[in-house]
């Protein structure tokens, strides 16, 4: 089988000091924005060998990536300029329990102050690898 090389990059950032729920918790998440504001990351539905169908997932590797606040920081910004698909968590999130809660503990930080602990991104290859210079594979 060839290899396929995609020309775009799904990628998360979390702040390296997350416990481990947190950063399952936060990666579901934030990926799960990703496919309702750009259909094409996601692939057609699975089915098995007895036709059982399954729901599609992501068409392309979802690249974990870790590091320090003001890595994080950092590529949020270059997040916005670049032009990505950026989703956010903060740390507020953390203490509500549904969408509605977690949409107003978003709006009510303006930008440069958001406690981010992670960052989903989408776009271009090459501008996806440039705003998380500084980040370091999940281990």
């Amino acid at each position: 089988m060839e290899n396929v090389r995609f020309d775009t990059k799904l990628a998360v950032l979390l702040r390296a000091d997350l416990q481990t729920w947190q950063r399952l918790n936060v990666t579901a998440f934030l990926v799960s924005g990703l496919g309702t504001a750009q259909p094409e990351v996601i692939g057609e539905p699975y089915e098995d060998a007895d036709a059982t169908v399954y729901l599609p997932m992501f068409r392309q590797p979802v690249l974990v990536f870790e590091g320090s606040e003001e890595v994080l920081r950092s590529a949020h910004g270059k997040a916005l300029t670049g032009g990505l698909l950026t989703a956010v968590f903060t740390s507020a999130l953390f203490t509500t329990g549904n969408d509605r809660d977690n949409r107003a503990a978003v709006r009510a930080v303006g930008t440069d102050a958001m406690d981010l602990v992670g960052i989903a991104v989408y776009g271009p290859r090459n501008v996806v690898d440039k705003t998380l210079e500084g980040a370091r594979m999940h281990p």
